[in-house]
């Protein structure tokens, strides 16, 4: 090959040509790959100088949330794939005028229903453009022709609407038989079918007003509840018929004839039933084609199936031929989810690093453990009184919600940590369980009590309370100004008060009583208390060996909890985050998907 490439002397204008070429395609493939590392190692955040990068955020968002979102772009590609097959188009102006029109509809102005959304729903103005409202546009436009109301369907609705109407009582049990004694008692004696109703009728609603139910109009439900009640002359009774699992019979009250709104009027209803109409054929006609695309669609999921991947690479799923990238679902996970599962990567990180400073380190053994502890916390025990943990990370990932990898990462991993971080913090002193048995087992103050929401009250309840010092005084005072409701409601009867129950205040004022006695007024937590003592309740163990074992089981559990969340926000406290993701506050209302 060289003695060839020597013997070969091409022009000098084509060997500079072909130099520049390679140049250019070198300088071309680096900048590319600049490119791509900018983007995957573009930081997001920065914990402690610790970065933070875009692609371990797509990563860990496509793990906890790709499928789902993948089923979402799946069935958007669908939607998108038929409207490019049939010319059909939906503009972002189309979509940004239906959300208004939807705001509009419930009385709100788009700030304020898009606003809505996000606090109510956790749903972004973009996410509900791309992922609610263009798809359900994009189908009614598809069915669109399939959606046109006839003049029967007008007329039908018409008089569903303005047509004569039968008032009825009803009668609804469950047994055949007894719905055939009922209805002989109701055949022979009309005048008592109220009363049969408020008796025996197993529909609570219309029983416990003898019976009535709305008034029955020709085409507004079921063909043979609306043929019978139309049949009876007013006081007749129907024959007994099944309605679902139910026995059911009628009694005519009366006859409600037809309205007949006024010419003027017309035009605007006709509008108001064609377009309830449409709606209503548009819903079930999207529904019928959306099902049929799933159907018909041949769709190859590579996310999350090792061996597709291979043959697909960078590809999550391939939807009638066209290849959706892994790189689009991240960017979408990351879109919906990126704040949320970047908050998880900042705490793990922010913990990895408590760990390494006090030189200590997460074992799988020390998973494997807390999960066996999950297990037997929340019941899941064998025969022989171990943890079964096959059961218990079955029901943990049973909704499909979450994985067992997501699971250890997300609640197992963290718990560990931070008990290995107060491992040494957490030991029980004598007056620790002595505290603990006082609060589990020891007597308890029973009161009634008036909780106020000013000082000012509180003086002029407590004076009322002290010159009547009757409960039944005191039980009334409650019901009439407190102004928390189990003791407004009760009489001023609330649950007793323990020791160590962390209300410190009331708990000394309360234990200091005798029974009858009123106490003062006790300021806490923004709000004012007058109790009344009624006595104390018999402690059911006296000896605290009898449950000492129980009692340092709950405690160190309670401290551990107590330790760790402390240790945890000492950690954010002490910590410097930056968060650099970039979450827009004012995504556009329209976006194509």
């Amino acid at each position: 090959m060289p003695l060839q490439f020597a013997r070969i002397q091409p022009p000098l204008r084509s060997v500079r040509f072909w130099l520049l070429v390679v140049s250019t395609f070198l300088f071309v493939s680096a900048t590319l790959e600049r490119a791509e590392a900018q983007e995957n190692n573009n930081v997001v955040a920065v914990a402690n100088a610790e970065p933070i990068t875009r692609k371990t955020l797509a990563d860990e968002s496509v793990k906890r949330f790709g499928q789902d979102v993948l089923d979402n772009m799946v069935n958007r590609q669908l939607i998108m794939q038929e409207c490019v097959n049939r010319g059909v188009e939906v503009t972002n102006q189309e979509v940004s005028d239906e959300i208004r029109r939807l705001a509009a509809k419930f009385g709100l102005s788009l700030e304020s229903y898009l606003q809505l959304l996000q606090e109510e729903r956790d749903i972004t103005p973009g996410q509900y453009s791309r992922e609610i409202v263009w798809p359900m546009l994009a189908l009614r436009r598809l069915v669109s022709d399939k959606v046109n109301v006839s003049d029967d369907e007008f007329n039908r609705a018409y008089v569903a609407q303005f047509g004569e109407a039968v008032k009825c009582r009803l009668i609804m049990v469950a047994e055949r038989a007894r719905a055939l004694e009922l209805h002989g008692q109701a055949k022979a004696s009309p005048e008592q079918f109220a009363n049969l109703a408020k008796k025996y009728s197993e529909d609570e609603a219309s029983a416990s007003v003898g019976g009535l139910i709305p008034p029955i109009r020709r085409y507004s439900g079921d063909t043979r509840l609306e043929d019978a009640a139309f049949a009876l002359q007013t006081g007749d009774v129907s024959e007994v018929m099944q309605l679902g699992d139910q026995w059911i019979f009628l009694q005519a009250v009366r006859r409600i004839p037809a309205s007949k709104p006024s010419p003027q009027a017309l035009p605007a209803i006709r509008e108001q039933i064609n377009d309830r109409i449409r709606d209503e054929k548009l819903r079930g006609a999207s529904a019928e084609l959306f099902t049929g695309l799933q159907r018909e669609a041949k769709v190859v999921k590579v996310l999350g199936n090792p061996e597709l991947r291979q043959q697909y690479p960078g590809v999550a799923a391939v939807i009638n031929g066209e290849k959706l990238m892994i790189s689009l679902v991240a960017a979408e996970c990351i879109k919906r989810h990126g704040p949320e599962v970047l908050d998880g990567e900042i705490n793990r990180t922010l913990l990895r690093q408590a760990l390494r400073a006090a030189k200590k380190q997460v074992e799988q053994s020390d998973l494997q453990a807390e999960v066996a502890r999950a297990a037997m916390r929340y019941g899941y025990v064998t025969a022989d009184g171990k943890a079964d943990v096959k059961k218990w990370i079955d029901s943990v990932t049973a909704s499909g919600e979450t994985s067992q990898e997501i699971y250890i990462a997300d609640a197992v991993w963290p718990s560990v940590a931070l008990g290995k971080l107060v491992e040494d913090e957490v030991a029980l002193t004598e007056l620790d369980l002595q505290q603990g048995f006082e609060s589990a087992y020891g007597p308890r103050v029973e009161v009634l009590a008036i909780v106020l929401s000013d000082q000012r009250s509180a003086q002029k309840l407590w004076e009322m309370a002290r010159d009547n010092p009757t409960e039944e005084f005191f039980g009334r005072l409650a019901e009439q100004y407190s102004v928390e409701p189990v003791s407004s409601s009760n009489l001023g009867k609330v649950p007793p008060i323990r020791k160590h129950g962390g209300q410190p205040a009331i708990e000394k004022e309360a234990f200091r009583l005798k029974p009858g006695e009123l106490s003062g007024i006790i300021a806490t937590g923004g709000k004012y208390l007058i109790l009344r003592c009624q006595g104390f309740t018999e402690p059911v163990v006296t000896d605290p060996a009898v449950v000492r074992d129980e009692l340092v089981r709950d405690l160190t559990e309670k401290k551990r909890s107590k330790a760790m969340a402390d240790r945890f926000e000492k950690i954010i406290d002490e910590s410097e985050v930056d968060n650099f993701l970039e979450v827009a506050k004012a995504p556009k209302v329209a976006t194509k998907p």
